[in-house]
């Protein structure tokens, strides 16, 4: 089995309309966990009626930006024609290449009856061959998220990837795999993954222990795993226990990022500047 390199605290933040961040990187321990540049976990958070309002409409370009909501509902709507209603439990992934502009607002009916907004906000790099493609937009619903189910009450949603023979809808421009696996009792699981990938556990709910040091990871907490097998073990200690495991191939590509604009080059960060100044990454209509 992989080994834990550390397990890792992640830093409370706010976004947008005052929504609270749970982030494990971008921080000052670590920039970037490549082929990952972020992970949030924003909410949960409680709206009163006419409370929310969601994320405007701003830029972005260079990697991929995946949205999977845990609660709430939102309404997407990019440059290029993506459009799309995001419910609880669909995911939403954003090839931002070339770059556009886009808006992730609540609902006219979620703002009216208020509730509970949660979800995970997660961005890849794109490889430099396809920080040019033309960007485009896939929405799984929940309910056609393959999804792995056993007799010993663990449930594995496919999001992007595969694991266990089953491939997800999502297709990715570099080999990523995101799961999201829950526990209905303590139980352990064994996942491959492969070696020439980096792993990651994020801690949704419950707690995870690890046999090889004795040692426990809690909700809010980020697993950071070495890469000497094709395995990762998970064993759940609480009765209902909810992670996140992340996967992906390193780019070992040189990075330049600004905000919501990531290049492999200093000359090419201040083109996409310029381009995002001249209208060259469409309007919202």
């Amino acid at each position: 089995m992989r080994k834990v390199l550390s397990i890792k605290d992640c830093v409370k933040t706010f976004e947008g309309d005052g929504i609270p961040v749970t982030r494990a990187f971008p921080s000052s321990e670590m920039r970037e966990n490549d082929p990952f540049l972020l992970f949030d976990h924003f909410g949960p958070i409680h709206y009163e009626p006419d409370g929310a309002t969601g994320v405007p409409a701003h830029p972005h370009c260079g990697f991929e930006a995946i949205t999977y909501l845990l609660g709430g509902e939102v309404e997407h709507k990019d440059s290029w024609g993506g459009k799309a209603l995001v419910e609880t439990g669909d995911i939403q992934w954003m090839t931002t290449g070339s770059g556009l502009i886009h808006s992730e607002l609540v609902t006219e009916k979620f703002k009216k009856s208020g509730g509970i907004m949660q979800g995970l906000q997660i961005w890849v790099n794109l490889p430099q061959k396809n920080k040019k493609a033309k960007p485009w937009y896939q929405h799984i619903k929940r309910n056609d998220i393959p999804v792995i189910k056993d007799n010993d009450g663990v449930e594995i949603k496919v999001l992007a990837g595969k694991v266990k023979n089953i491939n997800s809808l999502i297709q990715t421009c570099s080999p990523v795999s995101i799961f999201d696996v829950k526990f209905s009792n303590s139980n352990k699981i064994n996942l491959d993954v492969l070696k020439d990938q980096i792993a990651m556990v994020y801690v949704i709910d419950g707690k995870l222990q690890f046999d090889e040091k004795n040692i426990i990871a809690a909700k809010g907490q980020m697993i950071y795993f070495d890469q000497s097998t094709d395995e990762i073990k998970l064993n759940s200690i609480s009765s209902n226990g909810s992670y996140l495991v992340l996967a992906g191939k390193p780019l070992n590509e040189p990075l330049v990022r600004y905000g919501p604009f990531v290049t492999n080059t200093e000359i090419e960060m201040k083109q996409a500047m310029l381009d995002y100044k001249n209208g060259k990454m469409g309007e919202l209509s």
